[in-house]
């Protein structure tokens, strides 16, 4: 009996449902090599991440605000001075140390290094009230990304809700619920800050050295009116994706089956609307902490001696002919902050929703 010979075809029989091989041939090597560059299977999540690796401006942006919170974070471990600090030397007020420069010291802190004892430098040099700029300037970075990220997280709860229900429910309801956001709309958000911080500077009541107390009802103010009056747009944004989501035919399964609407919407609709969420979500970052630095420029942010970037930038307006680098720092601070958050917002459209990308 002959050994069997692998590149030999086998003869097909008459009746029997055996594929006819000799029909068939071989792929190429071309073929082969498309078969290997195929992509492998990918989630949503790694395809977008993937794309967003290779827009090289938005990794940029990644990596400077990445150093900004490294500094935002570690500075305060490293520098011996606080935000609200009046600097001293031996224990006594340094009257001396009043708009001091970038890394110059004053008379007394010179003696005292001169004494041979170790004094940290002013990197931003110091205020008006003797205090050093570099650690306020990184706390008023903190007050503002803090502010950016509470404020996101308020706007995407709230308009995530509202606008689900909304969409989801349509007909009358729907009608109703966007007559109200309409009417929010139309509410100056400026006003309802000033009212709201009238109202509560006379109302509330803070603990001396509470976390409450040292932001200030202006501060609870605007976290308010971010809570009430920003997260229209994110709830139109969400009302608009459920509306034509609902109709698809994986939605219709699975109301067929008894499935109740807020499984439907958890499971279903808001995984497809995931590349809305991200981008509103990360585009409105920015858009708080501008909205809280020029209401701190005009007085209605945090309350002093807390630092904001709006806040240090009002105030180095007063002293600008005769030292303009008070307002380079937080301005620079702002602008490097701002457009990071922009860029990367934009970096994340374009990965997660290809369909608007440029």
């Amino acid at each position: 009996m002959s050994e069997y010979d692998v590149n030999k075809t086998p003869k097909k029989q008459v009746l029997s449902m055996q594929l006819d091989l000799s029909k068939f041939e071989k792929a190429t090597e071309e073929e082969k090599k498309q078969q290997d560059v195929m992509s492998e299977s990918t989630t949503f999540l790694k395809d977008g991440l993937r794309r967003l690796r290779k827009n090289r401006l938005a990794m940029a942006s990644l990596i400077v605000l990445a150093i900004i919170l490294v500094i935002i974070i570690v500075a305060p471990m490293v520098v011996p001075y606080s935000y609200d600090e009046i600097l001293k030397v031996n224990g006594v007020r340094d009257k001396g140390a009043k708009n001091l420069a970038p890394f110059t010291y004053s008379v007394l802190e010179q003696e005292y290094i001169d004494a041979g004892n170790f004094r940290f430098p002013h990197i931003f040099g110091t205020d008006e009230q003797c205090r050093d700029y570099f650690i306020r300037v990184v706390y008023g970075t903190r007050v503002s990304l803090v502010v950016g990220f509470f404020a996101s997280i308020i706007v995407l709860i709230i308009g995530l809700i509202y606008g689900s229900i909304s969409g989801y429910a349509g007909g009358r309801t729907d009608l109703i619920m966007m007559r109200i956001v309409d009417m929010i709309y139309s509410l100056p958000d400026m006003l309802v800050i000033i009212l709201l911080s009238v109202v509560l500077g006379s109302v509330l009541k803070f603990k001396g050295g509470s976390f409450l107390a040292s932001i200030g009802a202006n501060m609870i103010s605007m976290f308010i009116v971010f809570g009430v009056l920003y997260w229209v747009g994110m709830a139109r944004l969400i009302r608009a994706q459920i509306l034509s989501i609902k109709e698809n035919e994986y939605v219709l399964a699975a109301k067929s089956i008894g499935a109740k609407p807020g499984r439907i919407i958890r499971k279903h609709i808001l995984p497809n609307c995931l590349s809305v969420i991200i981008i509103s979500t990360a585009l409105q970052i920015p858009s708080a902490i501008f909205t809280e630095s020029y209401l701190s420029f005009v007085g209605l942010g945090v309350s002093a001696p807390m630092p904001s970037l709006g806040s240090l930038a009002n105030a180095a307006r007063e002293g600008l002919q005769s030292y303009p680098y008070k307002l380079v720092f937080p301005a620079v601070a702002i602008c490097l902050v701002v457009l990071s958050l922009n860029l990367i917002g934009d970096g994340l459209r374009d990965a997660f929703d290809p369909k608007l990308s440029r």
